[in-house]
């Protein structure tokens, strides 16, 4: 049986009607149409689902969507403001971080979430911040740039 679930995503609340079992991955992909955030492993060991949730990164594929109500959820595609990419995004399209692309919006999620933690972070830590987002495409070696890059150019992560 369907219910309205009430969801703030991007900025702007919006109402669904929803299995009660859908996970957030699928209701933003599948009913919002919000295809920045990847479907891959479906066992919360990729990284590729990974939204902001208050703030916070969590795994998509792991949350029922009935659980995110109420709280601000910021996808991909909310990073960008006015048409301007986030520093983030442009330092991963860059420093050539971004390969096949299928694990950036998680990964510039995750970074995002850290980097407004831990602004001036050392290589290592953000090596451990990121442990969570599988590439199988680079190598991590310009993903890591890429956030160290942000976080040597800005003081603070706009957006946040």
């Amino acid at each position: 049986m369907k219910r309205v679930l009430k969801l703030y995503v991007n900025g702007e609340i919006l109402e669904i009607l929803s299995e009660p079992h859908k996970t957030l991955l699928e209701v933003l992909r599948e009913d919002l149409g919000l295809t920045g955030t990847k479907r891959a492993c479906d066992l919360g060991t990729c990284g590729a689902c990974t939204v902001l949730i208050n703030g916070k990164p969590h795994l998509s594929c792991l949350t029922l969507a009935a659980d995110a109500q109420g709280k601000e959820i910021l996808t991909i595609e909310g990073l960008s403001q006015d048409g301007e990419l986030h520093p983030l995004q442009k330092a991963f399209v860059e420093q050539g971080a971004i390969q096949c692309g299928f694990c950036t919006p998680g990964m510039i999620l995750t970074a995002k979430a850290f980097l407004e933690k831990h602004p001036h972070p050392s290589e290592e830590e953000v090596k451990k911040a990121i442990s969570g987002n599988l590439c199988r495409c680079t190598g991590y070696v310009k993903i890591v740039e890429a956030i160290l890059s942000v976080a040597r150019g800005v003081k603070e992560v706009p957006g946040s």
